[in-house]
């Protein structure tokens, strides 16, 4: 059995006096890989916040290579080895590309040749500013940012949102890359399943902050019933998604 690297006990989070998630349990292993669906607003996003360490946790445990972080600060967090992509992208505007790409860098696998290597097209932008790259592009940075961390784990939140599908390929291509080895673990929240489904390994369902179904990720995407029942038609992926999925 692989080793884990992450695991969720009992959790229940959320802001403030609001509780949004209740009662999550899993765990990852190493080189693992998890998909988290649900409908909008069923606290998907929360998840990996939690994970971070920007929420209020009320309950429970989330214990990363067999320590309990629950009280870590989130930047002690991001040292330990977990990783960020924000549905926000959240880059520094002011700041090059390779500005941007260094700031946070550990020593480690992933350095600017290997972000290059890559995202051709930001070692192309390496000397323009965040603000003056397309929605795409800026995507493609808060990957290389994240990476340049040398991650563990990589979280990422919705990383295919708002983006063409010709990027959309890109992206997906990259993260088949990356973790090619089993050396870097990913969480995948994305509202588009079938795609969520074909990258990651597991798959877990969230419906009001709790977790109501589990399954290997290529089981779930063959059970159509399933899946239109937990997630609905409105989480589909477009046609035009689907036809840059497939090559």
């Amino acid at each position: 059995m692989a080793e884990t690297l992450l695991s969720l006990r009992d959790v229940r989070a959320g802001y403030g006096e609001a509780t949004v998630l209740d009662g999550v349990s899993f765990d990852l292993p190493v080189g693992g890989s998890l998909a988290v669906l649900g409908r909008n607003g069923v606290g998907k996003s929360t998840l990996l916040l939690t994970i971070m360490g920007h929420t209020r946790l009320q309950r429970g445990a989330i214990v990363w290579e067999g320590q309990d972080i629950a009280r870590m600060a989130a930047h002690k967090r991001a040292l330990a080895g977990i990783g960020w992509v924000a549905q926000e992208r959240e880059i520094f505007p002011s700041l090059t590309v390779e500005e941007n790409l260094t700031v946070a860098a550990r020593p480690g696998r992933w350095d600017l040749r290997a972000i290059y290597d890559l995202f051709p097209r930001l070692q192309e932008r390496r000397g323009n500013k965040g603000n003056h790259l397309s929605g795409g592009e800026q995507q493609m940075l808060a990957f290389g940012r994240a990476l340049m961390t040398n991650p563990r784990l990589l979280l990422l939140d919705e990383p295919m949102e708002g983006l063409a599908p010709i990027i959309v390929e890109e992206i997906t291509a990259a993260v088949e890359r990356m973790t090619a080895d089993g050396s870097m673990a990913f969480i995948l929240v994305e509202q588009h399943s079938h795609l969520a489904l074909s990258l990651t390994r597991d798959a877990i369902v969230i419906e009001r902050g709790a977790i109501v179904h589990r399954a290997k990720s290529a089981e779930l995407e063959a059970d159509t019933a399933t899946l239109e029942r937990l997630i609905g038609l409105a989480e589909e992926e477009p046609e035009e998604l689907a036809k840059a999925r497939r090559g």
